[in-house]
């Protein structure tokens, strides 16, 4: 079994605490010299201000390869391409380009009257700049709002054909989920890479709800598993074991990148990159 590449995601804090535990997230994930980073914006654009501003210190602080969120929802074109100036401006050239999700209790997304459509719209201004190596999401079970499974794939092709180079995944529990999604992307012409995202599991009720929220099937024994863990207070190693366990399923299976939802949480994803035998390569500087 082959050593994966890895990538982590981030959010921008909001309190000074918050600010202390993302420092403390990179000064310990850092080390294991990740591919990128990527940075998320809120719902409905609410942390937009505050991934800029993470983003352009993260880059100008640690040296990381930098990713910044980038959505559609509530902002206009010109507003939206602006910050992603900014970012280019500030020497952050790789973008994660989503949709987004809408403000909390407005339902569905409904774009700005001056804004981007869609995800796809977003992602041909941005190829269209030069200046942007983009990524986008894939669901490799049914997203809430899509007709069905093969309506996801159809999305993802044409964001790929809009200008994305790479596909990052909603977490998922099983491996199988993933080599499905994966087989039937390429039978419908998808080549790009797809690189699954893992979510260790630091509050198994939660992941629950993040998954249910999100369209994340939850399987039967994971719910026993981890109701028996808790009783044995053993949460934390049956979440090491599973994560590993699921990493290295991806990995025999062919997957070269991994990518850690790590909810500014780092001790769990560390141990998994361990295991997996990804072990510091570098020093972080300047970070304080």
């Amino acid at each position: 079994m082959g050593t994966p590449r890895i990538s982590f995601e981030f959010f921008p804090p909001k309190t000074l605490e918050a600010s202390f535990r993302l420092w403390d997230t990179i000064h310990t994930l850092a080390p294991l010299d990740p591919r990128f980073v990527s940075v998320t914006y809120g719902a409905g654009g609410t942390t937009r201000e505050l991934t800029r501003e993470a983003v352009g210190t993260l880059h100008k602080a640690t040296g990381l390869n930098v990713a910044a969120h980038l959505t559609c929802v509530d902002a206009s074109r010109a507003e939206t391409l602006a910050i992603a100036e900014q970012f280019a401006a500030a020497g952050v050239t790789e973008i994660v380009a989503l949709r987004g999700d809408p403000p909390k209790g407005t339902g569905g997304f409904t774009p700005h009257p001056e804004g981007f459509a869609d995800s796809c719209e977003l992602i041909a201004a941005l190829a269209e700049t030069g200046k942007f190596t983009i990524r986008v999401g894939a669901y490799p079970e049914k997203h809430p709002e899509a007709a069905d499974s093969r309506a996801d794939i159809d999305w993802l092709k044409r964001k790929i054909d809009a200008g994305a180079s790479e596909a990052i995944t909603q977490f998922f529990f099983e491996a199988e989920t993933f080599f499905r999604f994966r087989d039937a992307c390429a039978a419908a012409g998808i080549s790009a890479p797809i690189i699954p995202g893992v979510l260790p599991i630091e509050n198994w009720t939660g992941a629950r709800k993040f998954a249910l929220a999100c369209g994340a099937q939850v399987p039967a024994w994971l719910d026993d598993a981890f109701d028996k863990a808790m009783r044995d207070n053993r949460h934390d190693l049956l979440a090491t074991a599973l994560a590993t366990e699921l990493c290295s399923e991806l990995i025999e299976g062919g997957a070269e990148d991994l990518h850690f939802y790590t909810l500014n949480r780092p001790d769990l994803t560390r141990d998994v990159c361990h295991a997996l035998g990804v072990m510091p390569r570098v020093t972080l500087r300047d970070v304080a």
